[in-house]
Parts: C-alpha cells; structure tokens; sequence
C-alpha cells in the first residue's frame, strides 16, 4: 500500500476576517472619546428658564467666559466649580483682573429660588462685573408662534 501525499495549497485566499486592526482603531477612538468629552462639558447643567423673546448671546459660548450656575437645590456653580455665594466675588474678580470685557453669566434653574439668584447677582455687582447676562430658553409655545409667523411671511 502506497501511501501518496499531496503538495500543500499555496495561493488561495483565507476566508477568516482579521479584525485586529479594526479593535485597534476603536480602542484609539475610545481613549479619544474618553479624554475628549469632560472638556466639552462646560458648567454644570441646569433647567433653564423659558422667555418667550430670549435675547441671543453669543459671548456666553466662548472658553473664557465667565458663567456662574445656581442649582435647583440652591448650589452655586463657578463655571463646574461648586462653591459658597460668599466666595463668588472673591473668585470672579481675579478672574476679570485683566480682562477688558468685564461681563459674566448666570444661568439659574427655572425652580431655583429667587432669593438665590439675587444674591449671585450681588455678589458678581460686588466683584465689580459691569454687566451681567442672565441665559435663558426659547420657550416651546414661543418658538411653535415664530416658526408660524415665519412660514405665513
């Protein structure tokens, strides 16, 4: 009995996937992702009031602006930095020491008390902000009565 033995195959293709350069390109993008996104947040995020005829403010997105937050519960924010309201004018007015422009913005929750919020703003008036910018939303009725004006123009 003659035992015969074929050649290996050599040029044919291989019908397995390599997916380790795609695993490595998505490792990348999440450590991307993961570094990235804490930088995006700027501020604490509250439920803001909703006016009907909101002023646009285009100042309040740059990097350096100054944004004080005050919280549902009362809290208050310098930019992410939770903090007493005492320590607000302290805080703001080395912020602003070398700045020309010396405007802030509070952005308050719509359930917060009022009692807050005027004492934000008194601190920022005692830190010596010329003006102060109060953020607020389009409210949704509002927004429903604009998009009906501009498509029966």
């Amino acid at each position: 009995m003659a035992v015969v033995q074929q050649a290996p195959k050599t040029g044919g293709s291989i019908a397995d996937i390599n997916v380790t350069p795609m695993v490595d390109v998505m490792l990348v993008m999440l450590i991307i992702f993961m570094v990235i996104t804490p930088m995006l947040s700027k501020g604490v995020s509250v439920d803001l009031a909703k006016t009907a005829n909101p002023i646009a403010l285009p100042d309040a997105d740059k990097e350096d602006a100054v944004v004080v937050a005050v919280s549902r519960d009362g809290r208050v924010y310098l930019g992410s930095t939770q903090m007493p309201a005492a320590d607000l004018p302290a805080k703001v007015k080395d912020l602003l020491t070398n700045r020309l422009d010396k405007t802030c913005f509070v952005k308050s929750d719509a359930r917060a008390r009022y009692e807050k919020v005027v004492e934000v703003v008194d601190n920022l008036r005692a830190a010596g902000v010329d003006n102060i910018g109060l953020l607020t939303e389009l409210d949704a009725k509002a927004k429903a009565r604009q998009d009906a004006a501009a498509g029966g123009q």
